[in-house]
């Protein structure tokens, strides 16, 4: 293997964990049904994993400064094998949870960080740009492969097979990272508790909000939780208006704490100036945005496809496999485009496209699935990502000083996951929230018996559980109703579902629209054609 070995393990490590929750989406079903939860429970699960990683990926870049970015390398696939083994020997949602959502997590904001900087340590020169093309490569195969990996092994063993392999993977790479090179660790590092805790706090109070959203409103409140016999809405507001107010003042409070750590001399979790760069602004900002898109279709397209249209795992990733060909595709169209045309102008194409390519996704998603349109919305959906994908991480790494480059990368990945957790919640919460209204404001205006009307509603009203036709059917046959009101009320509720589905993506088209306008910072200038060392370290 000489000198490869270790780029080796880096690759595999970075397929991994770029794999791991695309089997989650495509067997959202699936899984949902072993445990004994619902899509809803599978939401928050989903959710919750890319918040931890959100909420602690510039603690993990710190730690990696502090310890050294080898040995957190180390300890992270340590955590990580364990997360996957807990994952895969889970027997309830609570414990998928604490394995994926929170050991997982926890696991991957050390070794993520940590691969970037041990392929520059390691490598030089052109082997540097060959090692950062190779995981850039690793991350494209695995969108390919994630889905159709996931869907094989799920539809014909059990989702759990995959987490048990990355367990025995992370073992293998564990055992082989001795004969990766580290550079000096910078003991003067110091993680600043306060910050951590107002960092975290703030973005999982801001996060769960969104996604209590669907069962306890927004400001009317809904179902909101009862403590002691009491409803908590204070003069009759819904709490998740009170979380969302409280997240903004805890997020305050930590840029006010890095900006008097950063005057006094201290250690900030994150340098608040870098946020000033206008470069590098613009290009958070459209990583948050361009994750949130992907998110939300990963997490509604499954559920569409395997809840509607009744399609297993490997159906479902076969259906989703044109947007990761779209994505490998245009990384590289975008690559050699960008020594011809700015990256605004590149990512403001790639923007567009991402739209242009929703708006398909929302146009076949009807009761029966428009297949040539949905495939062809899909690919494009994907090369819009891919454009971005191509130009973002070059322009944020680009923006700064090389002394700054683990920080911005750092950031990166918290808004990478930011945008993700805020996708699959706000999407899907606005998913079930007018699935509710959609179906009970159906049933109340149509020709049922009226005792049967109010009976639905009622069982509806704090929210309606998402269900295909034939087990809603069955449902209400074992409630009581006759065969043809059950017929007739499953009729309506599988309608309402697709109409509620589009209504939920052409919320991510609109965004991803609003998005364009985020744009305005990034780069007019063609980026010079030899500059292998920003380019490498934003691959």
């Amino acid at each position: 293997m000489g000198r490869w070995s270790v780029l080796l393990l880096l690759c595999v490590s970075q397929f991994v964990m770029i794999l791991d929750s695309t089997v989650m989406n495509v067997s959202i079903s699936t899984v949902a049904s072993d445990l004994g939860t619902t899509i809803t429970g599978m939401q928050a699960a989903i959710t919750f994993y890319a918040l931890t990683m959100a909420a602690f990926m510039l603690t993990g870049g710190k730690l990696g400064d502090r310890w050294g970015r080898a040995r957190a390398f180390r300890i992270g696939a340590v955590v990580y094998g364990l997360g996957s083994l807990t994952t895969a020997l889970s027997p309830n949602l609570t414990v998928l949870m604490l394995g994926w959502s929170l050991v997982e997590g926890l696991g991957a904001v050390l070794v993520i960080p940590a691969i970037a900087a041990l392929a520059a340590v390691n490598y030089s020169g052109r082997e540097r740009v060959v090692a950062f093309s190779a995981l850039g490569a690793a991350t494209g195969i695995a969108a390919a492969a994630g889905p159709l990996i996931g869907g094989l092994v799920t539809t014909y063993a059990s989702w759990r097979f995959v987490f048990a392999a990355e367990t025995i993977v992370m073992i293998v790479v564990l055992l082989l990272s001795g004969r990766i090179k580290d550079a000096a660790r910078e003991d003067a590092v110091r993680i600043d508790l306060g910050s951590v805790i107002l960092s975290a706090g703030g973005m999982a109070l801001l996060v769960f909000a969104v996604l209590q959203s669907k069962s306890w409103g927004w400001i009317v409140p809904l179902d909101p939780p009862v403590v002691g016999g009491v409803a908590i809405a204070p003069f009759g507001v819904s709490p998740v208006a009170y979380l969302i107010l409280l997240a903004i003042v805890v997020l305050w409070l930590f840029v006010r704490r890095q900006r008097h750590l950063e005057r006094t001399g201290g250690s900030p979790l994150l340098k608040v100036g870098l946020l000033g760069i206008p470069a590098l602004r613009s290009g958070l900002a459209m990583f948050l945005s361009q994750y949130f898109a992907i998110a939300a279709l990963f997490f509604v397209v499954p559920v569409y496809l395997q809840t509607i249209q009744g399609y297993d795992a490997l159906q479902t990733g076969l259906r989703i496999l044109p947007l990761s060909l779209g994505l490998i595709l245009f990384s590289v169209v975008g690559s050699r485009l960008s020594t011809v045309r700015s990256p605004r102008q590149i990512a403001r194409w790639g923007q567009a496209v991402l739209a242009f390519g929703v708006l398909l996704v929302f146009a076949a998603v009807q009761p029966d699935l428009a297949g040539v349109i949905f495939a062809i919305g899909m690919f494009i959906v994907g090369s819009g990502f891919g454009l971005l994908a191509s130009q973002l991480g070059n322009v944020n790494m680009s923006a700064v000083t090389a002394a700054d480059t683990s920080e911005v990368g750092g950031l990166q990945g918290t808004f990478q996951n930011l945008g993700s957790s805020f996708g699959t919640a706000l999407v899907g919460s606005v998913f079930i929230l007018l699935l509710t209204s959609g179906f009970t404001g159906a049933i109340e205006s149509s020709d049922l018996p009226s005792s049967i009307r109010q009976q639905v509603v009622a069982a509806t009203e704090t929210g309606t559980p998402i269900l295909s036709q034939a087990e809603a059917e069955q449902a209400l046959e074992a409630g009581g109703a006759t065969p043809d009101e059950a017929a007739q009320i499953a009729q309506t509720y599988a309608e309402t579902q697709v109409a509620s589905l589009r209504q939920a993506l052409f919320l991510v088209f609109a965004l991803a629209v609003v998005a364009l306008m985020l744009s305005r910072g990034l780069p007019r200038e063609v980026a010079a054609a030899a500059e292998p060392e920003p380019q490498a370290r934003g691959v």
